[in-house]
């Protein structure tokens, strides 16, 4: 290994990924990697308040999210791995 290269680590995260059609629709089309699309989500969340306010850490989708989603709450835990089936490599 040369020493102009850096061992990558995390690189799974920062490898930008295509979205889905229906991700595409909350986040945009173009291929970003998983932490930009967790932040693009929240982003998104919070402009259209789709926060539970009697529990926080729920959501409460739409239907641009609930198509992403499959339902029509889910906790913010569940979010992440539902958005991956939404993702591909580009």
């Amino acid at each position: 290994m040369s020493t102009s290269e850096a061992p990558k680590k995390n690189s799974a995260f920062m490898k930008a990924l295509k979205p889905s059609p229906q991700l595409a629709a909350v986040i945009g089309p173009d291929p970003v990697p998983r932490t930009e699309v967790t932040k693009k989500l929240w982003d998104y969340i919070k402009q259209n308040n789709l926060q539970n306010p009697a529990n926080k850490r729920n959501i409460l989708c739409d239907d641009k999210l609930k198509a992403v989603m499959g339902k029509d709450e889910v906790t913010m835990f569940e979010m992440t791995g539902l958005v991956g089936k939404h993702l591909s490599e580009s």
